[in-house]
């Protein structure tokens, strides 16, 4: 039996909608300000895994409706960042946008506890290439808070090693 028209364009497509969230976590001895410092500097991605470079202008901070252009490492094109949600020193959400078919959403939050700093990563693809996709970015993703852990450190001890050296003690 046919639908009337009215009915019609209320019935449901059936579609492949795939969708995962992966989270993940490190520890670092560097501060949550140095860390912060490191993450909403979107012109230095020196330390991600997945990207080379971005379109911003030098020193430019992180801030919600920030959209920019980030090049890949492995494929020449260029895939548009959002910056959805910015909390200082917290969290920040950006949302990726490289070709139809995938969306991915990264989210970045600090935490400080006596251990120290607590970088806690997620990702999360939306889309009919997820699973494709999900196949090349799983290795790299891994890496991403521990290395973003590793350049705050060793930007927090050249910070230091300037200061001393700047600021003799005299005993």
């Amino acid at each position: 039996m046919s639908l009337p028209f009215w009915l019609r364009r209320f019935r449901r497509q059936p579609y492949l909608r795939w969708k995962l969230v992966k989270t993940y976590r490190a520890i670092s001895a560097a501060s949550v300000e140095t860390i912060w410092g490191k993450l909403s500097d979107v012109t230095d991605v020196s330390w991600h895994p997945l990207l080379v470079k971005t379109d911003v202008p030098f020193g430019l901070q992180a801030k919600p409706g920030l959209i920019y252009r980030a090049m890949n490492r492995w494929i020449p094109v260029p895939c548009r960042m959002f910056v959805e949600k910015v909390n200082p020193n917290q969290f920040i959400s950006i949302r990726i946008l490289a070709f139809p078919g995938l969306e991915e959403r990264v989210t970045y939050q600090l935490s400080s506890d006596v251990k120290g700093t607590f970088i806690s990563y997620s990702v999360m693809l939306r889309g009919w290439l997820t699973p494709l996709v999900w196949s090349f970015l799983r290795g790299p993703a891994e890496k991403v808070a521990t290395r973003l852990a590793s350049a705050a450190e060793t930007d927090g001890r050249q910070s230091w090693t300037s200061y001393w050296r700047s600021h003799p003690t005299d005993f």
